[in-house]
């Protein structure tokens, strides 16, 4: 797998996009998740409503796949319930597995499918959306 496979044009714009770059001012939960094995960290704000996510913010450092995994969650997130944000990160997982997902309930799901073939970068995409799922679970227990 060359670099430019894995580190396609699409990938390096919706890191660069950085959607819902920063921090909330009141979060209703904040989770920081690190990857020991790269360095990675994300940083994870949530706030709910109605048992949806109302408002999001992601602060990352780490390499592109993980700025572009946050900044997809970014762009995503907004107004769905936890459940929803689950199937996007299972169908994720399918995916980096080299499955096949038909129809993902977000498309950009399938710029991560180069990384199926490089296991050891699996968890930099998963990292966000691990610190996502903390967050609401988080959120939820503090409402």
């Amino acid at each position: 797998m060359s670099q430019e496979q894995l580190y396609n044009d699409a990938l390096v714009a919706l890191a660069k996009a950085n959607h819902r770059g920063g921090r909330l001012t009141e979060p209703h939960a904040s989770v920081t998740r690190d990857n020991p094995l790269c360095g990675d960290r994300v940083t994870l704000d949530v706030a709910l409503m109605d048992g949806r996510v109302a408002d999001l913010a992601q602060k990352t450092r780490g390499c592109l796949l993980t700025q572009a995994a946050a900044s997809l969650i970014g762009s995503h997130a907004a107004a769905l319930e936890p459940d929803e944000v689950k199937q996007a990160m299972a169908e994720l997982e399918r995916l980096l597995r080299g499955e096949a997902v038909v129809a993902p309930s977000w498309p950009e799901l399938a710029l991560f499918a180069p990384v199926a073939a490089v296991r050891s970068r699996h968890e930099c995409v998963l990292l966000p959306f691990r610190a996502l799922t903390e967050a609401l679970e988080e959120a939820a227990d503090e409402r």
